[in-house]
């Protein structure tokens, strides 16, 4: 069972215990462009403890360094080298796991984040944001060339989806030898301002069912993202926890790398998940009703 933390006693026990504090951003310090009430405080509070701070989020629209330009606008703290995101992951994840060759290519259905860090890590790629796959005419077989560079398809969240896009990615799937199958991750859903919407699980799914297989995915709960996170940080997984608002992949992601884990109620994951008659067996180690909690040690 999850120990519910209420007091400053369990706040401060907390603070001994943990030197590296991993935080999920979405449902955690915010909600779309409005920051969870005490979010600030608490960060605050731990670098004034001498605490690694890190944020790990499934976030694949943004590269860390446009990332980062979402904590500068809401005021919080952040290094682009404290965060990674999926879109990073994917990007080290091909060009240092796989090693893609370097006359290979990617097929991207994402966003310019996704672009930015693929470009960053030496990666070549096609689709994303080009214009000549933005379009809404119907997709013919007869008007498509076929790219046989083309090593991987990797999909994170894109909200501009469309036929084409999945059509292109279907043929290089099935028709160039060898090419992978990728996921920034799977989350199905993510917190938005005025609730959820679609996550890149949502966009993947489509190609999941048209090719009966899934794809290598590489954001939490995957261990691909910890091991992105190992190769640049130096921390003790025992003296580390990962802070999140979602049991399948945060907490999940947290336990599999063998980290405590602190679910936070401000997300995706509700108190009946955690402690009711259907409650999940994924469980945290701690529960808390939101990360502003630890204000009391400021005070």
């Amino acid at each position: 069972m999850a120990a519910r933390l209420s007091s400053a006693a369990h706040y401060e026990a907390l603070l001994a215990k943990y030197d590296t504090w991993m935080f999920d951003c979405d449902g955690v310090l915010w909600h779309g462009d409005r920051l969870i009430d005490g979010a600030i405080e608490v960060l605050d509070l731990l670098r004034s403890r001498n605490k690694k701070v890190l944020f790990v989020t499934n976030n694949a629209t943004k590269s860390r360094k446009s990332y980062k330009g979402k904590f500068d606008t809401l005021g919080v703290e952040a290094h682009v080298d404290e965060i990674y995101g999926s879109a990073y992951a994917a990007a080290v994840y091909v060009s240092s796991v796989m090693k893609l060759p370097k006359d290979k290519k990617v097929y991207v259905i994402g966003m310019k984040g996704m672009e930015d860090e693929l470009r960053d890590e030496g990666v070549a790629f096609l689709g994303g944001t080009d214009p000549a796959d933005s379009t809404l005419s119907p997709f013919s077989l007869d008007a498509f060339t076929l790219d046989p560079t083309v090593g991987a398809v990797l999909c994170g969240l894109d909200t501009s989806i469309n036929y084409t896009k999945l059509s292109k990615a279907f043929q290089y799937l099935t028709r160039n030898t060898g090419c992978a199958f990728l996921a920034t991750n799977e989350d199905s859903t993510y917190p938005a301002g005025g609730g959820l919407l679609p996550g890149a699980g949502a966009i993947s799914a489509p190609l999941r069912y048209a090719l009966g297989r899934d794809p290598v995915s590489i954001g939490k709960p995957a261990s691909t993202m910890l091991d992105c996170i190992k190769a640049k940080v130096n921390f003790d997984p025992a003296r580390t926890i990962m802070i999140g608002d979602r049991l399948n992949t945060d907490i999940l992601f947290g336990q599999n790398g063998g980290l405590a884990t602190l679910l936070v109620l401000t997300g995706i994951t509700t108190e009946a998940e955690v402690t009711g008659p259907t409650a999940s067996s994924i469980v945290p180690d701690f529960v808390t009703q939101s990360i502003g909690d630890l204000r009391v040690l400021g005070k």
